[in-house]
């Protein structure tokens, strides 16, 4: 044994291990919790479910690309619910409630930069949509799903839309308290639920109305995931464009008006 092999090292551990060890904690505590599972996983697998076997909204032969098969119409809209259900509620609740209890503040002090730890719950958002899509296809495979069009561009999409739905969340769990986070984030889950093409057809909507409903991002996930998944389209640029607006005007907001306290 040589002299020195137990010395003391202290210090902070290099930043990619900080940033990876903050994912995995961060992963760890959304999976242990009964209700952000409640929501991100058993809601959208239910709804999916529910809606492609029960005919609860009409679809037309338009809506569901001509094969009779409302799961064809319904996969990409849950698909796009469990994005929202995971980047945007149960990223702004979960942060809300670390801000109010002083989480936040404390980590914010510790050796890990506050960038690396939101890039932490970003990844640990990500990691949790590779379990949620996988869960919703294999169910959606089971129902008679037929996908169509190019992984990238649903790759290029779910990246897009965790960008905005992240930066929104963490948007609202930085500026509001803690209640009223958790108030609106559900609220906005409802509204959107009904109001963003997931299950009911933008279509349906009047004329101004629909106008306006398809510039919000679950609209764009929604129909942009449906373009391809369904209609085998190459690249939805104008989808794209919608939430790439949406993720830097959300992500520079949350960046500007963060409070960790």
């Amino acid at each position: 044994m040589s002299v020195g092999t137990y010395t003391p090292r202290p210090g902070a551990a290099p930043l990619p291990r900080m940033i990876a060890a903050q994912t995995a904690f961060e992963t760890k505590m959304l999976l242990r919790n009964g209700e952000q599972l409640l929501l991100t996983v058993i809601i959208p697998s239910l709804l999916l479910v529910l809606f492609s076997t029960v005919d609860v909204v009409t679809l037309s032969v338009e809506n569901t690309g001509g094969s009779g098969k409302a799961v064809d119409f319904l996969a990409p809209g849950i698909l796009a619910l469990a994005v929202m259900s995971t980047a945007f509620t149960g990223q702004a609740i979960a942060t809300g409630f670390e801000r109010r209890y002083g989480v936040l503040k404390r980590l914010g002090a510790s050796p890990i930069p506050r960038w690396a730890l939101m890039t932490a719950k970003t990844l640990s958002v990500l990691a949790t949509e590779v379990l949620q899509i996988a869960l919703l296809t294999v169910i959606a495979f089971g129902l008679g799903w037929s996908p169509h069009g190019n992984p990238l561009s649903v790759l290029l999409l779910i990246v897009l839309g965790t960008a905005a739905f992240s930066g929104l969340g963490l948007l609202m769990a930085g500026t509001l308290r803690a209640e009223a986070t958790l108030a609106a984030a559900n609220l906005v889950f409802l509204l959107l639920l009904v109001g963003g093409g997931v299950i009911v057809p933008l279509d349906t909507f009047p004329d101004g109305v629909q106008s306006v409903l398809a510039l919000l991002p679950i609209s764009a996930l929604s129909d942009g995931l449906r373009d391809v998944l369904q209609h085998g389209a190459a690249v939805p640029w104008g989808d794209l464009a919608i939430l790439a607006v949406w993720a830097v005007l959300g992500l520079g907001a949350a960046a500007r008006l963060f409070r960790w306290d």
